[in-house]
């Protein structure tokens, strides 16, 4: 693992310190993405690769002095016997706090949220959201504004990666049963089984990892463009939310201001938008049930695994079982979910300009190091690549922005932001690729759409009704004109 984690740092081609910094992260694997769903390395352990890359379980075990030897058995006893789903989530979150407690690559460690730092997360998120009252006509959706340590971060996320992250982890569960013939499944239970609780240990130890590793440089509860937090909690991470503005030679309260901005306007879209979290984490289920598994290599693994050498199972998740389906299917469950986070990642990167520019000298700057981070492999499209093989495009929230910018300037901010009314409504992906032709497409007639619905529930058409009417009583009187000369 590079010592940017989740890839926060300057891109591969252009190192900190040059060729030695090409070479440095050239051994360290670093410039390609993970070369499977879950590449990371370990807390404290150098990564994979590195000082105690030999020891797969050292992220639970810690160096395996001979004075720990009693806790690991202990909790190698606990992997073992782990009967629950295809994650073992207590495990994830005991491992997610460990690596928080260890700090970030710089030495800073998590410390509670004092007082003061919790009063000026509140006071930046309200002078936000009064902000963006010019800008959106999306109501606020911050009940409440929070300052969060990096364990709490840890704890308040966790139900929303176990949403996320089960749909792949089931596909592997039950592909270890699957593997073996079934004339032997019978026979092989307990190996089933104990493999299945392995699985459930080593997925819960990544996963944990990586969202402790994540909880050191996210700054909010949206940096991933997903509603990780509660609904109606606006959150910052004080520690981290200094962090980013460290080098940017920024005053600290327009950073902080301009991140709360940022905050505020998702938790304003996710709480007003009711349909919108089902639909992001439904189109993340969709492409994971697209998702394959590598039975050749799993069914190697089967068939050497020794209970004796537990980290054949760990070695077997570092070097990759998954692959997407290569069909026009998951093409789609792709475009959809890229296509969802970019809108949504744009609309707020395009209101949070709008808000800021008038307001902070800093607003350019910081808005370029937000979408820089994000195009060198920032938490998106890190975390989304380690858990569940997919990588975004940052080439699509750029043009969901634009795309956004353009609307305010066609239709104004009500008529911008009532597409979010249903989904149907949304820019496609191809609207991505043209943003001007969906800008100043002729908007549908509702009228013709009142009358296409009704058609469609059976009710007449009204101006045929009105034709037949008009018939009946040309009829009646002709009826009733014969009746007098007689």
């Amino acid at each position: 693992m590079s010592d940017t984690p989740f890839g926060f740092g300057l891109p591969p081609e252009e190192p900190e310190d040059g060729d030695e910094g090409k070479k440095k992260d050239q051994e360290s694997g670093g410039g390609q993405g993970p070369a499977n769903p879950f590449g990371y390395g370990l807390p404290g352990a150098g990564g994979f690769g590195g000082p105690g890359a030999d020891n797969p379980l050292a992220a639970m075990f810690g160096s395996l002095n001979p004075t720990d030897l009693g806790a690991a058995f202990q909790q190698l006893g606990q992997m073992l016997s782990y009967e629950g789903g295809p994650v073992n989530w207590d495990m994830a979150k005991q491992i997610a706090r460990q690596t928080v407690a260890q700090g970030t690559p710089d030495g800073v460690k998590d410390a509670s949220v004092g007082a003061s730092e919790r009063s000026a997360v509140q006071e930046a998120v309200r002078l936000a959201d009064l902000w963006l009252d010019d800008v959106t006509s999306l109501p606020s959706g911050a009940g409440t504004a929070v300052a969060w340590s990096r364990a709490e971060w840890v704890e308040a996320t966790l139900p929303a990666w176990q949403e996320l992250v089960d749909p792949v982890a089931e596909r592997v569960g039950a592909a270890m049963g699957d593997v073996l013939p079934e004339e032997m499944q019978a026979m092989a239970g307990p190996l089933i089984g104990m493999m299945r609780s392995m699985g459930g240990a080593m997925f819960g130890t990544q996963i944990g990892q990586a969202v402790g590793v994540l909880a050191g440089e996210v700054v909010g509860s949206t940096d991933i463009g997903l509603p990780l937090g509660p609904s109606g909690k606006a959150a910052l991470l004080p520690a981290n939310v200094e962090a980013f503005g460290k080098d940017l030679s920024v005053a600290q309260d327009e950073v902080r201001l301009y991140l709360a901005l940022r905050e505020a306007a998702h938790q304003r879209l996710f709480t007003h938008v009711p349909w919108l979290r089902s639909h992001l984490f439904g189109a993340v289920d969709g492409y994971a049930r697209g998702i394959k598994v590598d039975t050749a290599k799993l069914e190697d693994v089967v068939g050497q695994f020794d209970p004796q050498n537990p980290e054949q199972l760990q070695d077997a998740l570092q070097q990759g079982m998954f692959q997407p389906e290569d069909t026009p299917e998951q093409k789609a469950a792709l475009a959809r979910l890229e296509t969802a986070l970019a809108l949504v990642e744009g609309w707020v990167d395009a209101v949070v300009h709008a808000a800021a520019k008038p307001r902070l000298s800093s607003a350019d700057a910081l808005r370029e190091t937000l979408r820089r981070r994000r195009a060198t492999g920032g938490p998106a499209e890190q975390t989304f690549a380690t858990l569940i093989g997919l990588e975004l495009r940052p080439r699509r929230l750029r043009d969901a922005s634009r795309l956004w910018a353009s609307l305010t300037d066609a239709r104004g901010v009500d008529g911008r932001d009532a597409l979010w009314h249903h989904p149907d409504m949304l820019p496609t992906a191809s609207d991505l690729d043209d943003p001007d032709g969906f800008v100043h497409r002729e908007q549908m007639d509702f009228s013709e759409l009142d009358k296409m619905l009704g058609e469609a529930a059976g009710k007449p058409d009204l101006k045929k009704k009105a034709d037949d009417e008009a018939a009946g009583e040309a009829e009646d009187g002709g009826e009733a004109k014969g009746d007098g000369t007689e």
